[in-house]
């Protein structure tokens, strides 16, 4: 069986996602206040290595885990459903399969606690 990362389109998919994605996070007023002064190259970077991981494909990721880097944010639920909505919208902007879809969304909730440190 393929992986996510595969059956999303590998690296290109990706990152085509991420750059769209961190328009759509951008032009979000619920969240967008996070992402001021930020360096986004460096950060749609990151998130592009972490959702490779993530996802099944080649692990570069060595940022931190999703409790540390998000500890100091102060995060609710409102910013975390922000977040999934905006990713699920960039997938379905790219006609990636519901299904596959549903395996993000989920994968995002695996780690909403830790997201929103408790």
């Amino acid at each position: 069986m393929s992986t996510l990362y595969e059956r999303l389109g590998g690296e290109e998919a990706v990152d085509a996602a991420v750059d769209i994605f961190y328009d759509k996070v951008i032009a979000d007023e619920r969240i967008s206040d996070y992402f001021i002064n930020l360096d986004m190259v460096a950060q749609a970077t990151k998130q592009k290595n972490f959702l490779t991981m993530v996802f099944g494909g080649p692990s570069n990721y060595g940022g931190k885990d999703m409790r540390s880097g998000h500890a100091h944010l102060g995060l609710n639920e409102e910013h975390f459903d922000a977040v999934v909505e905006n990713l699920a919208a960039t997938l379905q902007e790219l006609n990636v399969a519901e299904s596959d879809i549903n395996d993000v969304a989920n994968i995002a909730n695996s780690v909403k606690d830790d997201v929103l440190n408790r």
